[in-house]
């Protein structure tokens, strides 16, 4: 069975994936550690006649990546799309981040996602067809202050998004990295990030998933979802490195006034 793998499926963009998916027709794995959300999900999806697999895992533990990829085998699934949605944050400075945390972030955000793109990306490679999406964000084209752990992670998400995307290309794989703003999921208030310090608007999860899928099929390298994001993108290039870390830190509204 062919299926499109999202991490991060319970909630937010991960959710909004797996339901245009869904609507597409496509056979489904969906991951989270929440259970009992993505049971739930699970059995929604499915009422629209589409194979729905629930695998769920911690991304947090260094051996969750391989469980999945394991839990593919054991079911006879071949991933064509994989889309690493799993992320976390914590808003406040980096100092003040409990090192608890600080793991959990950099395991997520970093760890698994490699992780997971280095599996099923040579599977995909070895059938010379396939797409990842990688979601990124704009706070990682430079830092945040009060964001800046999550920040730093993203930057690492484009980095090897990039690198990935020129070595796979040759094999007829796909590969994005998606740099959205601030989406109205709830994400960043779950992580302490109080939502009336914010100045940007907010984008419902709708617009990336869109904007993801548009630019995966053309294969584009990274994807701004909004007019917004892409403007807030290029201007950083025109002012000087501390000025667009300043500016950042103020448009995001991580820290208190």
């Amino acid at each position: 069975m062919r299926a499109t793998l999202i991490t991060g499926a319970s909630m937010g963009i991960g959710e909004a994936f797996a339901r245009e998916f869904a609507r597409r027709g496509n056979s489904l794995v969906l991951v989270a550690r929440s259970g009992e959300r993505l049971a739930a999900l699970a059995e929604e999806l499915r009422s629209r006649k589409v194979e729905v697999l629930v695998c769920r895992q911690d991304l947090c533990r260094p051996d969750a990546p391989g469980r999945v990829h394991d839990f593919c085998l054991a079911h006879s699934i071949s991933v064509d799309i994989l889309v690493n949605c799993a992320g976390l944050s914590h808003a406040s400075d980096f100092s003040a981040i409990p090192p608890e945390k600080a793991e959990e972030l950099m395991s997520v955000n970093m760890l698994a996602l490699a992780r997971l793109s280095r599996l099923f990306a040579a599977d995909m490679a070895a059938d010379k067809k396939g797409g990842i999406i990688n979601i990124a964000s704009i706070t990682g084209l430079q830092g945040v202050p009060g964001l800046g752990l999550y920040a730093a992670t993203k930057a690492f998400v484009l980095s090897l998004t990039e690198s990935m995307h020129e070595e796979l290309k040759e094999h007829g794989v796909k590969v994005s990295a998606v740099c959205p703003g601030f989406i109205d999921t709830g994400f960043f208030q779950a992580a302490g990030h109080e939502r009336t310090n914010e100045i940007l608007p907010l984008s419902p999860p709708e617009v990336v998933v869109r904007a993801a899928l548009k630019g995966l099929m053309k294969n584009r390298m990274r994807v701004y979802p909004t007019m917004l994001d892409t403007i807030l993108a290029f201007s950083g290039r025109l002012v000087p490195r501390d000025t667009a870390v300043r500016l950042a830190g103020f448009l995001s509204g991580a820290r208190a006034n």
